[in-house]
Parts: structure tokens; C-alpha cells; sequence
């Protein structure tokens, strides 16, 4: 990979970063003005921005070599939360994410965009949920925490800007 291709991915990942904080940001505020659509815009491009992180750094196949130089130079470890965009995914697809649900189910109940599913009485057991007391997104009763999402993307970006200062 040409140097100035690898600034290019470098600068991407900063830009990339800085959405996801500013998001993280309108996040707080949308949950303390009790603002139903700005606490979900925040988040699914929270999502986003992590997500095209990631495809920076695990490309599909074709590109792999790419996304191991960059993970090397950056000394981002294999485990790193940003890898997977399984929660992304069910944003980004949520049409075949509703078409599975209801697929061979008698559904007779169906639950969206809840506040706080952890501490009411159906608790996990909606579709999509925030938890504002802890910052975790949950689907289907699987859990994301949205602080290591925004920690790592943080790290992350030191790590890019670090070498621009070399």
C-alpha cells in the first residue's frame, strides 16, 4: 500500500471517529431532553461511523492485506470490539430483521424503540431498546455497550493522529 493511500484510510478513520463522538455527544443531550428521534438518530450513526471504521480495518477478502497493515501499524489487537457489525448490520437490514421475526411466529406483540427495556416489566424482550442509565443498546435481547464502542473508536483515533506526529 502506497503511503499516501495509507493516509487517506488514516485520515478516513479520524473523520470516522470524530462522527461517532459528535454523535456520542448529541446522544447525551437528546436522552436529557427526552428526544425520542435524536436519541436514535445518535445511535444508529454511532453505529455507522464504528461500522465504516471497521471496514477500514477488516475489509472483505479482497482487501485483507489492507486491513492487516493498517491493524499492525495501529497495534489493533484481533479481539477489538469494532470488528464485528452484527449490530450495524440489523440497523442497516432491519427489513430482513422484521421478516425473520415474524416468519413462521404467531407474534402477537411487537415492541420498538423502548427507553430503559431493562427496568420495565417485559424487559429485554423488545425489538430495539436504550438503556440510558448505562449507555447500552439492545436487540432482541442481545446487548451492546455503546461506552466500548465510543472508548475504542477514542483509542483508535489517538493511535491515527499519533502518526501524523511522528
Amino acid at each position: 500500500m502506497k503511503l499516501i493511500q495509507e493516509g487517506a484510510f488514516i485520515s478516513e478513520i479520524i473523520f470516522q471517529a470524530d462522527l461517532a463522538s459528535h454523535a456520542h455527544e448529541r446522544l447525551k443531550k437528546s436522552v436529557d431532553a427526552f428526544d425520542h428521534i435524536g436519541i436514535w438518530s445518535a445511535i444508529q450513526s454511532i453505529l455507522i461511523s464504528s461500522s465504516n471504521i471497521s471496514k477500514i480495518l477488516w475489509p472483505k477478502s479482497k482487501y485483507a492485506k489492507r486491513g492487516q497493515k493498517l491493524r499492525k501499524l495501529l497495534k489493533i489487537d484481533s479481539k477489538c470490539v469494532l470488528r464485528s457489525r452484527k449490530f450495524r448490520n440489523k440497523f442497516e437490514h432491519y427489513d430482513d430483521f422484521i421478516s425473520d421475526f415474524f416468519e413462521d411466529k404467531n407474534i402477537y406483540a411487537y415492541t420498538d424503540f423502548v427507553m430503559n427495556p431493562s427496568l420495565q416489566s417485559f424487559g429485554l424482550d423488545c425489538h430495539r431498546g436504550y438503556n440510558s442509565y448505562n449507555n447500552t443498546l439492545v436487540i432482541r435481547g442481545e446487548i451492546l455497550d455503546l461506552n466500548s464502542i465510543i472508548d475504542t473508536v477514542k483509542e483508535i483515533k489517538l493511535k491515527c493522529k499519533s502518526l501524523f506526529l511522528k
